[in-house]
């Protein structure tokens, strides 16, 4: 499998035989990774060469430079909420992102450090395994931009977390720390920082190491769970692309770019 392709991606071996692949989200300009068109794409799509390398049996994602995932870059949401030809492809690879994940029959662990939003925080909160620092920053950021939480949070928010933890954090973009996160059971694990790779690397290689029909037939049928809530998924995701083509959104990139609150 060539996975130079993921020009966004760095992407490498390790653990038993090689049978991990550690895949790190580049992060622009030293400080976060971000996600522009090719970033978008490149998340959307690793899942399915993931899921058809035979050599892989277990990914790990992780974040490089300041923290996991800063979100979408505000140039592209522009051109989202702009262009009717760039919402209809982002659209498609946002559903995309979701569902690859869901079915990539391997097992896939996140290592969350620093602020996690976006395109990002989609693939960290729909891992298998998703661990977090306890100074983490998950944050999704949609209503605070102006359109329905529709990335990911519909399907998966109020399975982990329960209805009223999941409205509370969306509708409000709360912020939540890794430590909140484990304790409400938003993520699987939260760690002290020096100790979130290590953490990552060892439950990969404890999943690389076991029955891999056993892992991966258990991981499809808790996986159905969430294509139950495929359509609830689908119903947000439209209605976060309409959004993008309303009113309020202008005044989110607005106020993002200005860094002030937004005044809907």
């Amino acid at each position: 499998m060539d996975y130079s392709r993921f020009s966004t991606l760095h992407i490498t071996r390790r653990g038993p035989d090689n049978s991990v692949l550690d895949i790190q989200m580049k992060a622009r300009n030293g400080k976060l990774p971000t996600a522009g068109h090719a970033g978008h794409a490149d998340l959307a799509e690793i899942w399915r060469d993931v899921s058809a390398d035979a050599t892989v049996r277990c990914a790990v994602l992780r974040g490089e430079g300041l923290g996991f995932s800063g979100g979408g870059d505000l140039a592209l949401v522009q051109e989202i909420a702009s262009d009717f030809e760039v919402r209809s492809r982002v659209w498609k690879e946002a559903r995309d992102l979701v569902y690859n994940i869901i079915n990539c029959d391997k097992p896939i662990v996140s290592a969350m450090h620093g602020p996690a939003v976006g395109a990002g925080l989609v693939a960290g909160m729909l891992a298998d395994i998703s661990i977090a620092a306890k100074d983490a920053k998950i944050v999704d950021g949609h209503t605070r931009l102006g359109v329905a939480a529709g990335d990911h949070a519909a399907i998966v928010w109020p399975l982990l977390c329960g209805m009223a933890k999941a409205k509370y954090y969306l509708l409000l973009c709360e912020p939540i720390s890794g430590a909140e996160a484990e304790r409400i059971g938003l993520v699987s694990l939260a760690v002290d920082s020096d100790a979130l790779l290590p953490k990552a690397y060892e439950v990969a290689d404890r999943l690389a190491l076991g029955s891999q029909s056993a892992i991966r037939w258990t991981k499809y049928s808790l996986n159905n769970w969430l294509r139950q809530a495929g359509p609830t998924f689908d119903t947000s995701l439209a209605l976060e692309f309409m959004g993008f083509a309303g009113p309020d959104v202008k005044e989110g990139i607005d106020s993002l770019r200005e860094r002030r609150a937004p005044k809907f």
